[in-house]
């Protein structure tokens, strides 16, 4: 009984020797990961969309990712210099001398740089004939095709379109005389008011159309 109780003993401080040592490494082995030194396990580097070497051509990083300095610039609006357009406000109208030719006749609608800037037309102005009451007589002219350029008008300087329709005492067009012309610039709303005085036009029937060129530099032929 004696030898039995003191091997109980023993067996009992050696399960307590080896708890005791179990607990001291899981403890070790706790603080070690925890301060990423011993025992830690490595770390998937975070997501950041890029990598350590040069990305493939045409990689773009990962939107959550990009960074303030990274970020694509918002597009500002088309580069067509319109921040130079030449204003109503900016400008004066004129019609040029008629230059009648095979039963046709040709003028000259003139824009003028009024202003202290140099300010840019492109493509071509709207006009209308109109009567005192300032109603419009026939349909709007029909655009003849044409390159339109960019014209850089510095003050003093003037753009050109050709106006040009055939004769209604030739065609037999039903005409009528405006008392004015309204000239538009390219790309804005208030048009500009010109004496008309260049006789009849036609405003309906046979070879009624009334044809307009594109601007370009100058002020006539």
């Amino acid at each position: 009984m004696a030898n039995r109780s003191r091997r109980s003993r023993r067996t009992a401080a050696s399960v307590a020797s080896v708890a005791g040592a179990l607990a001291v490494l899981g403890a070790l082995v706790s603080c070690g990961t925890e301060s990423g030194t011993a025992g830690a396990s490595p770390r998937p580097a975070a997501l950041t969309g890029r990598t350590g070497g040069a990305s493939p051509p045409g990689a773009v990083p990962s939107r959550a990712a990009v960074s303030p300095g990274d970020a694509v610039p918002a597009a500002t609006g088309r580069a067509d210099g319109s921040g130079t357009r030449c204003r109503t406000s900016e400008l004066r109208a004129a019609v040029g001398r008629v230059d009648p030719g095979a039963g046709q006749r040709n003028l000259p609608v003139v824009l003028t740089n009024a202003s202290s800037r140099t300010c840019t037309l492109h493509g071509y102005p709207g006009v209308a004939f109109v009567d005192a009451s300032g109603a419009q007589l026939g349909p709007d002219p029909e655009r003849s095709p044409g390159d339109a350029a960019t014209v850089t008008l510095a003050p003093g300087e003037s753009a050109w379109a050709g106006l040009r329709y055939a004769s209604p005492g030739v065609s037999g067009a039903r005409a009528a005389t405006p008392a004015a012309l309204l000239v538009t610039p390219p790309d804005e709303r208030e048009p500009l008011k010109v004496p008309w005085r260049a006789g009849p036009v036609p405003v309906a029937g046979n070879a009624s159309t009334v044809f307009l060129t594109v601007l370009e530099p100058g002020s006539g032929p």
